[in-house]
């Protein structure tokens, strides 16, 4: 904790005013929390951190130490430093864990990672993480008002999750790795089983093992057909209703089609 500290000083110091290095100067710890607590109501939340950071030995002991310390947590917050909130939050938690804040610290804890989320198309170790968080928080603190949002930021990060996972089953699929399009849409399909878009991605699985059996030696075609009627016969029992029916049924019956072609050749091969 003490290494984020210097890092912050090292970083904010550099861009305060000549102002806050006249406060700094003083020896009245008082008159600096006046001051922080100034630059905080206004928002000025640099300003207010490197004061606050500057009398925490002062107040280490005295019962004024969780507030600042807490309102030194959000500085990181509204400055969109998201990583050293997240530490300084956990930290909080960890100095203060009967702290009347404590849910509320918690609760932003797991925002924090949240608030890291990149789009879908990035590394979405920070997604998986504000699920994480965001589910522990659930289970800690049962009759919590901030619940109802915590579901709702799980459902958005596994949504977030779904969209990375089809994009990379689709790039697979434009490439023309049809196997690997098949295995991914598959995967998808298992991973977010209730998905609005179940069933397209169990055509697309359809559709990419159709075109990996299209693409195949001659020795391989009729069994890489059947895997099509099996995916197909899947679809049906899973989506029954679908609109997608008669896009999956035409492929059925062409590989159906390439089936008995393909065994009618080798007849009058071996004839």
């Amino acid at each position: 904790m003490r290494n984020i500290f210097i890092i912050l000083s090292v970083v904010l110091l550099t861009g305060c005013s000549k102002g806050i290095n006249k406060i700094l100067k003083s020896p009245d710890p008082e008159y600096k929390l006046r001051m922080a607590e100034k630059y905080y109501v206004k928002k000025q939340y640099n300003k207010a951190q490197v004061l606050y950071e500057d009398i925490m030995p002062f107040y280490k002991t005295r019962p004024e130490f969780s507030d600042i310390y807490y309102k030194y947590a959000y500085c990181a917050y509204n400055q969109e430093d998201y990583l050293n909130a997240e530490n300084l939050f956990k930290s909080f938690l960890e100095i203060f864990p009967t702290n009347a804040r404590a849910e509320e610290v918690d609760y932003m804890r797991a925002y924090s990672f949240y608030k890291q989320s990149p789009k879908p198309e990035l590394d979405q170790t920070n997604t998986v993480k504000a699920m994480g968080m965001m589910q522990t928080f659930i289970n800690t603190h049962p009759g919590s008002p901030r619940n109802e949002e915590a579901y709702r930021i799980i459902d958005e990060c596994r949504h977030k999750l779904e969209v990375k996972d089809y994009k990379k089953s689709q790039l697979y699929y434009d490439m023309g790795q049809f196997r690997a399009a098949g295995v991914a849409f598959t995967e998808l399909l298992e991973s977010f089983p209730e998905s609005a878009l179940a069933d397209t991605y169990k055509l697309m699985a359809i559709k990419a093992w159709y075109r990996f059996a299209e693409m195949s030696i001659e020795d391989k075609k009729i069994e890489r057909y059947e895997k099509v009627i099996t995916e197909f016969n899947e679809f049906i029992d899973r989506f029954p209703d679908s609109k997608l029916r008669k896009d999956a049924e035409s492929y059925k019956t062409l590989s159906q089609n390439n089936i008995k072609r393909l065994n009618n050749e080798q007849i009058k091969t071996s004839a």
